[in-house]
């Protein structure tokens, strides 16, 4: 085997991953919690802490991890002010879930369900249908979205126990497959500014006796991804996204509750061989290796058929202590992508599956240039990925 300068520590015990705490704090839990306090029937509320309210907003922050959050009061102040009470609203991590990726916590949050059941459990998976890779994230090759994920979203299920229900967002959002399996329910409002998304969002709370509401900001993750956490540019979006925050906050209608949350955090990774694993020149991680799915920190590797066993003993081996490898079967039955698979989910999930616990990356640069340049990034178990805020006002 060629050397690494990460070889010699023993791999990383399956169990010592820190699992999501799936039905006890996780971002799949939030959703059903609100729509059973607004009476929506058969729905679990795991977060008990959260009194019910007759209007929810749910605010998603792309990319804003509770840890990134906590370090930078100065940018953040509206919102780090509610990590205590001094506003009547209170604050506390919850896990995104695993992998700590966009396309599988929006599929959480909006289903209410792990990634083990919804389906969408990582950025680039294999279909087993076709033996493509499939990108959750841009939906691409096409795949029948009602097949993919047929489970009904939260905001369907409320919007049909008379709940007022509606989502604004981009207008680019308004037809992807991901928001059609994800977050559709009642109707879609389209505003290209921030603050247009924070007025309306007030206003299609104030709209009904019961209402569910759902908003997102997408630039705190996109600046983290292109110019790090540790940039002007991102902590610029963070005070832009933190008067966003203070500004619906201002304009909450009567009986109602806002919840500030995000999709996953992020970690910046240095540049160079030792943190940037190239599998694309790395013919050890290549060796028996059909597809390489997921992405840098959270990546599904499919074995040619009856080379699982030895791609997993290679994986470990070359990676060491700076990532759980697991197997498929090893990954789940610890509990990763939930406490049960669905049957048509299962191939999906790579027959290995690596999870960064350094700041390291496995990188592709041929077959994945624009990925492997990103300064941020996420998708692991790490608290710095895993643990997203759960903020509250109340009016």
């Amino acid at each position: 085997m060629a050397q690494h300068a990460w070889d010699d520590p023993e791999p990383l015990a399956v169990g010592s991953a820190p699992v999501p705490e799936y039905g006890a704090g996780s971002l799949a839990d939030l959703l059903p919690t609100l729509a059973a306090g607004m009476g929506v029937p058969d729905m679990a509320a795991p977060l008990a802490e959260l009194a019910p309210a007759d209007r929810n907003c749910v605010f998603l922050i792309d990319g804003l991890g509770w840890e990134q959050l906590r370090a930078h009061p100065d940018e953040a102040p509206f919102m780090s002010s509610l990590l205590g009470s001094s506003r009547g609203g209170t604050g506390r991590p919850i896990t995104a879930g695993y992998p700590s990726t966009t396309a599988t916590s929006l599929a959480s949050v909006g289903t209410g369900l792990p990634p083990g059941a919804h389906g969408l459990p990582g950025y680039t998976v294999r279909n087993p249908e076709t033996g493509e890779l499939m990108n959750q994230l841009r939906w691409l090759p096409w795949t029948k979205p009602g097949v993919w994920q047929p489970y009904p979203t939260v905001f369907q299920l409320a919007d049909a126990a008379g709940v007022h229900t509606a989502q604004v967002s981009s207008p680019h959002f308004q037809n992807t497959p991901l928001t059609k399996v994800a977050l559709s329910g009642g109707t879609f409002h389209g505003r290209l500014t921030g603050e247009d998304r924070m007025d309306m969002a007030a206003e299609q709370l104030a709209a009904g006796d019961r209402s569910l509401v759902y908003t997102y900001y997408a630039e705190v993750d996109g600046n983290g991804h292109r110019f790090g956490i540790d940039s002007d540019a991102w902590r610029g979006q963070l005070m832009y996204v933190d008067r966003l925050v203070q500004r619906l906050a201002e304009q909450l209608p009567p009986r109602a509750a806002l919840y500030v949350t995000a999709d996953h955090g992020m970690i910046d990774v240095p540049f160079g061989e030792r943190h940037r694993i190239d599998f694309d020149e790395d013919w050890e991680l290549r060796a028996g290796v059909a597809l390489l799915g997921g992405e840098g920190r959270a990546r599904h590797v499919y074995a040619v058929r009856g080379a699982e066993s030895d791609v997993l003993t290679c994986w470990r081996e070359v990676l060491g202590e700076q990532f759980w490898v697991a197997s498929r079967d090893e990954a789940i039955a610890a509990g990763w992508f939930g406490p049960h698979i669905d049957e048509r989910v299962y191939a999906r999930i790579g027959d290995v599956i690596a999870a960064a616990r350094d700041d390291v990356l496995i990188i592709a640069s041929e077959r994945e240039p624009k990925e492997s340049e990103m300064v941020g990034n996420h998708g692991s178990m790490t608290p710095a990925e895993q643990h997203v805020p759960l903020l509250e006002v109340r009016s």
